[in-house]
């Protein structure tokens, strides 16, 4: 048997302000650095013999992975960093209060752009370049995604990367994001389209999953 764990960053200053991110940067609160510490803390308690993190080219999942690895005194593990594990792209409403768009756009509307799997926001107008995204081609920069279009580059980075670490018996740590994990969660649990819309994922909560020689899930058990 073989554990995977799931970690969403800690509270960024969007999450504090309430404002979307998506691919934008947004630094880790007190708050949100306490939280990446007690999650390193709780995990340590568990039985875990980690090889890999992966995590995103997001600083909130950055620094969080950092902390945890920090508290689990494993600073030495290697990290990987892909776009393929950002945040889903909010498109033309990154930056914007979620209260406001509500009241711009209307709640039902706002729901279904968050929470739905097809639903996409509007899009940006155009693009800004990121020094972070130079070696890659230009295409892999959304104007704006569904949680679908989204899960369409997290799945084969977990087939390509994750999925074979596992099978050869080496637990692995993905530190990411709320929508990147509800993705995850979504295929791991086969959960479909529509019951996704209930799926939530808290800031620096552990979820270790232990899994068979097949990758199907034995055990899921959140750390709180």
């Amino acid at each position: 048997m073989v554990k995977l764990v799931l970690i969403r960053h800690g509270q960024s200053l969007a999450n504090q302000e309430n404002v979307y991110t998506g691919w934008s940067d947004s630094p880790l609160t007190k708050a949100g650095i306490k939280e990446a510490k007690y999650a390193g803390q709780i995990l340590k308690k568990e039985p875990l013999a980690l090889t890999k993190v992966h995590t995103s080219c997001l600083t909130r999942a950055i620094k969080t992975a950092d902390i945890v690895l920090e508290e689990l005194g494993q600073a030495y593990l290697p990290l990987t960093k892909t776009w393929r594990l950002n945040e889903r792209h909010y498109g033309a409403l990154r930056g914007l209060n979620k209260d406001y768009t509500r009241k711009l756009y209307g709640q039902k509307q706002v729901a279904l752009w968050r929470r739905s799997f097809e639903a996409v926001p509007p899009k940006l107008d155009h693009l800004e370049s990121e020094r972070r995204y130079q070696r890659y081609p230009a295409s892999i920069v959304p104007r704006a995604e569904s949680l679908a279009q989204a899960s369409r580059r997290i799945i084969p980075y977990w087939v390509d990367q994750i999925a074979p670490e596992l099978l050869r018996n080496k637990d692995q740590l993905v530190v990411a994001h709320g929508s990147t994990l509800r993705a995850l969660i979504k295929y791991l649990e086969q959960i479909s389209d529509t019951g996704i819309d209930g799926v939530e994922v808290g800031n620096a909560t552990p979820i270790i999953y232990e899994l068979d020689e097949q990758l199907q899930i034995i055990t899921k058990k959140i750390l709180e």
